[in-house]
């Protein structure tokens, strides 16, 4: 990945969007619109309400309508909800002992500019391959010169063999402590292999106890069975250079983690996450509801 990642400029669009407009949030990220500057904000939101007619050809509205509409309807639900759901399981964590975050493919994640009190005690690594991590810290750096004293930056590409010796060598990194990682919006675009050898290595580093969430797609997106949002996001996610490459049923999923000594704590389906992590908003803005993505599960994981 030579540039900057375009579906993470996208989701930090997203997420933006929601916590300027809306009281009662799904997720708030009061940080993110911070990070894109005015003409990037505006191409993005030009470009999505222009592209009305490609999500949902029967609509009939005004340009700020269409943005909503395709706001709430394809691009929020999943930076949102998995975002949520990191942070809910990453304070149990902090509750039961963790002390360092592992946040994988950070991309343009705001935590650690934003963090409550209860996460003082962590010490948060980010991740990101360089292009995508070097924006990031440019954009940050025009906000605040001051980094948090428990934030540490590493750049690395976790497809490659011995990406855990970049970590290893970090002097703030420590190998025997319980930590929570995080890995969003990415195994989509992992080979499975690629995938379960990132878990084979993180459960090698990490201790009893550790725990890690991430989000991925059901046994039926590559297939005629996909809802229509799922097709689409495809074609998007291909178009944006960036395709996907694998996807997964709950009993693989349950096997691959088994292999590597994960056990599943917690799963939800998207009638799951729209029942447990959108009633609040949704109950507030009948007219504008949020569906969680076709296709997508949420899993928290923990290493026996």
């Amino acid at each position: 990945m030579k540039n900057k990642s375009v579906t993470a400029l996208v989701s930090a669009f997203s997420r933006a969007y929601h916590a300027q407009h809306n009281q009662i949030k799904v997720f708030d990220d009061s940080l993110a619109r911070q990070l894109l500057t005015k003409e990037e904000y505006e191409g993005i939101a030009g470009s999505m309400s222009q592209g009305i007619a490609f999500f949902q050809p029967e609509f009939v509205g005004t340009q700020e309508q269409a943005l909503r509409r395709v706001v709430d309807y394809q691009l929020s639900p999943s930076p949102l909800g998995r975002a949520a759901f990191a942070e809910q399981a990453l304070e149990v964590a902090v509750m039961h002992g963790a002390r360092q975050y592992l946040i994988f493919a950070a991309g343009y994640d705001t935590f650690a500019y934003r963090q409550p009190e209860w996460a003082t005690k962590l010490q948060i690594f980010e991740f990101d391959h360089p292009a995508t991590a070097d924006d990031k810290h440019r954009r940050v750096l025009a906000l605040n010169p001051a980094k948090p004293s428990n934030l540490h930056y590493i750049s690395l590409d976790f497809s490659e063999q011995d990406w855990e010796r970049r970590l290893l060598d970090y002097h703030a990194f420590d190998p025997s402590v319980i930590s929570f990682s995080s890995f969003l919006g990415i195994t989509y675009y992992l080979s499975k292999d690629v995938f379960k050898h990132f878990l084979s290595t993180l459960t090698k580093l990490l201790p009893s106890g550790s725990s890690i969430v991430f989000d991925y797609p059901d046994e039926h997106t590559f297939t005629p069975y996909a809802e229509e949002r799922t097709q689409k996001q495809v074609m998007l996610a291909a178009r944006a250079g960036e395709p996907m490459q694998a996807s997964y049923s709950y009993k693989e999923l349950e096997h691959m983690l088994e292999d590597v000594n994960f056990l599943i704590y917690q799963h939800l389906t998207p009638d799951q996450i729209t029942a447990q992590l959108f009633k609040a908003y949704n109950d507030s803005q009948p007219a504008h509801p949020i569906t969680a993505f076709d296709n997508v599960n949420y899993c928290l994981a923990v290493k026996r």
